[in-house]
């Protein structure tokens, strides 16, 4: 019979992070006798429980000992597995749960019930059993399932903090000393190598694996022994196949562990069939998803709808999904391995392209009911539900592009759901869809005419100033030759913005009124809001009387329709006239009430147009270095967006004159200075600077400000940092020299640079530095 302090393994290796689940758990240990740890495979729950009770080993005179059930197959193999650990051999005719009773009775004991998922009615029985003879005893179980039992608290644990897509976080050294995903790739790939001194561009790499991978441990830990003989990039590319790349794993772990297909199997092998087939199915979801999206996407005959709640709740206890809560409303989300294992797994449940088209069919009818609620007070629901279901909607324009026919389709959903204001993606990416849907649809459409005018807006706003004229006109001559009343309108605002960007307000004024009246005429509400919005700015910027009033009838209508959504833009526009007429004090006091109604949902178009015309507005009553702050904040934002407040008309001449005025206020070196920390600061910084109100920064923190690069251009970026010609990096990447050229003249546009050499310094201070 063992007596001393226990069996737990010592560490081989390090404990990365987990200081939160850490002392939660201490805190439920205490308040509870049965502490149960859930989550789905390679999350980390054995080491966490493990490393949990060799802090606690102190609390506990007869130690703290651990039974691992992975091994057993079936329910006396938990009885087996706890007499083994304690050296007990029942007397003749004594039950062996009776001999550890009587063992545990009166000893204080710490005991940690390991892999219990397979056997959870065996290992239920068991701690119920020890629990009710031992008072003393405490048990943490760790399971992909609840034991469901009296007084069992749960505890379940979470990927370990990744870093963000995209860049890694601001800072030469944060990312890898306080991002505890990041941390533990680069702990064990230091074990491996002996040492790990990545490059900038090794070092992005490496934050995006673990982005990729989810912060999930075990995932992280494979990818990292790829080092052996694949570069953080290499290793990056074939991410796509985490099931044939994680296979790496130490010879001395059990056999589930070594690969990450074999974690997940034991997951899928404990579903029962219908559970199976709702996983593959609803491995389609990009993203989140509600249960009314599973219903849809995810039933037929063989698994009905009346089924799909059980079937749903099945797979939340097994973690297999993840409940979320947003806005009282219940989500679920499958975590990115589980998806990947999934897809592997769809085509042997049948019906792979009917799950795939429904899917497409659930969000084109979901875009379309939120573009018909968009003028309504339902709006800010529903914008913050389309930023949500991004990757969804994505994935069915991509059913559009793959399937024949289904191009219209593709372009009610790009155009539904920019109608909000909201994209797919950033704005070239969705300039980028709309040309391949463009392309293959061309028969003259109501549809086509709409996709022509959101093509056209979004050329306007980023910096195209002629492919907007273009589709502008293209936009104008269909709907001629249509002769359709709404777009004809639609198409006249175009014309409007366009003038507008081309620095004509005059002209922009004239567009605009004709668009007005044909709004008007339709009865739309939200198409007349929309031409006289823009018409206030216009005539705000050609100085015509009636700009004061246009603005407040915009203001007003708001309100009348009870429109929060469009409240703070339409004070933007009398912010501006406020400014125009140089009543300083007055703009300022209506763009921070402008931006108190934006925070919710924090624009980001919004915001940047608020702090340019704050910098304009504080430069003007003398206060030069808040000035300079909110240009720089407002910069980051119109880069972050893919806007460009260089090519956009009589702003762009108000944000020179500024500049110049705040250059001879400060001195070239203090005015850069002070942009540089409005660039480098959060939302929620930049707002408390506007708003002059530090209650904002209690606000849930908001990710930094940064200019958006897409993959390649951020590969460009670190080539150019290297210091190699257009030809040069066409030579490195595949691809022609004037396709080079074109990506360095993008990404000196998105980050507001003039010279190569500055985007080689901004890729040395965006890198970490590990």
């Amino acid at each position: 019979m063992r007596t001393g302090h226990g069996n737990l393994p010592a560490d081989t290796t390090s404990f990365i992070g987990r200081r939160q689940e850490l002392a939660l758990a201490r805190h439920l240990v205490g308040r509870s006798r049965l502490l149960t740890m859930t989550g789905p495979a390679g999350i980390g729950k054995s080491r966490l429980a493990v490393h949990l009770a060799h802090t606690l080993r102190r609390s506990f005179s007869a130690g703290t000992w651990l039974i691992d059930l992975a091994a057993f197959e079936t329910g006396d193999g938990a009885v087996t597995a706890a007499l083994a650990v304690f050296g007990l051999c029942p007397a003749p005719g004594q039950r062996p749960i009776a001999a550890l009773t009587a063992h545990l009775r009166e000893r204080r004991t710490l005991v940690v019930l390991d892999n219990c998922e397979h056997l959870l009615h065996a290992a239920a029985v068991l701690a119920g059993a020890l629990l009710e003879a031992a008072p003393h005893l405490r048990v943490i179980v760790t399971s992909r399932q609840a034991l469901g039992v009296d007084g069992e608290q749960l505890l379940v644990v979470p990927p370990l903090p990744a870093p963000g897509p995209g860049l890694p976080p601001h800072g030469s050294t944060a990312p890898v000393t306080r991002n505890d995903a990041l941390r533990l790739f680069t702990d064990r790939a230091v074990s491996l190598l002996g040492a790990f001194d990545p490059s900038p561009a090794e070092a992005r790499a490496a934050a995006e694996i673990c982005h990729r991978l989810e912060g999930v441990p075990l995932a992280i830990e494979l990818a990292a022994a790829r080092l052996r003989v694949l570069a953080c990039d290499q290793i990056l590319d074939r991410l796509d196949d985490s099931f044939g790349l994680l296979t790496g794993g130490s010879r001395s772990a059990p056999p589930r562990l070594r690969t990450l297909r074999a974690a997940v199997d034991r997951s899928y092998d404990l579903c029962g069939e219908q559970e199976r087939r709702l996983w593959a199915r609803a491995s389609v979801f990009a993203a989140g998803f509600d249960l009314a999206a599973v219903e849809a996407v995810c039933t037929d005959e063989s698994l009905p709808r009346s089924a799909v709640l059980d079937v749903v709740a099945g797979l939340v206890d097994k973690s297999v999904l993840v409940r979320e809560e947003q806005e009282h409303q219940v989500f679920y989300r499958m975590p990115g391995i589980v998806r990947q294992y999934g897809r592997l797994r769809l085509p042997e449940h049948g019906g792979q392209r009917d799950v795939v088209r429904r899917h497409r069919d659930h969000y084109h009818a979901l875009v379309r009911r939120a573009e018909a609620e968009r003028f309504t007070a339902k709006q800010p629901a529903w914008l913050a539900r389309l930023r949500r279901e991004q990757p969804n909607i994505r994935d069915a324009l991509r059913s559009c592009l793959d399937e024949p026919g289904e191009a219209r389709r593709g372009m009610e959903i790009i155009t539904s759901v920019r109608s909000h204001g909201v994209g797919i993606g950033d704005l070239e990416e969705d300039r980028g869809w709309l040309a391949q849907l463009l392309a293959l649809d061309t028969e003259p459409s109501p549809v086509r005419a709409k996709a022509l005018w959101t093509d056209g807006w979004l050329a306007l706003f980023t910096g195209d100033a002629a492919g907007g004229e273009v589709r502008a006109d293209e936009c104008g001559e269909l709907a001629r030759a249509m002769d359709d009343p709404g777009t004809i309108a639609a198409a006249g605002r175009l014309a409007g913005l366009g003038a507008l960007f081309r620095g004509d307000p005059v002209r922009a004024v004239e567009l605009l009124e004709d668009a007005l009246v044909r709004s008007e005429a339709l009865g739309d509400p939200g198409e007349y809001w929309t031409a006289l919005h823009l018409l206030a700015i216009a005539s705000c910027l050609a100085g015509d009387r009636r700009a004061g009033a246009l603005a407040q009838e915009c203001l007003d209508r708001c309100d009348t329709h009870d429109l929060r959504w469009a409240r703070p833009h339409a004070l933007w526009a009398l912010a501006l006239r406020h400014w125009l007429a140089r009543d300083a004090e007055q703009a300022v006091a209506v763009l921070r009430e402008s931006l108190r109604a934006a925070l919710p949902g924090h624009d980001r178009l919004l915001v940047a147009r608020c702090l340019e015309t704050m910098a304009w507005a504080r430069a003007r009553q003398g206060h030069s270095q808040e000035a300079a702050e909110h240009l720089g904040a407002a910069g980051s934002l119109w880069r972050w967006t893919g806007t460009v407040i260089s090519g956009v008309g009589q702003l762009a001449v108000h944000h020179l004159a500024c500049e110049r005025e705040l250059r001879t206020a400060l001195g070239d070196a203090a005015f850069e200075a002070h942009v540089r920390r409005g660039e480098s600061s959060t939302v929620q910084q930049s707002l408390a600077l506007a708003l002059l109100d530090d209650r904002v920064l209690a606000e849930p923190v908001q990710k930094a400000v940064r200019p958006l690069l897409t993959a390649r251009e951020q590969q460009v970026a670190d080539l150019l940092r290297e210091g190699l010609s257009d030809k040069q990096i066409a030579a490195r990447l595949v691809i022609s020299p004037r396709t080079a050229q074109g990506h360095v003249q993008r990404i000196l546009l998105k980050l507001g640079l003039t010279r190569r050499a500055q985007v080689a310094a901004w890729v040395h201070d965006q890198a970490p530095h590990p």
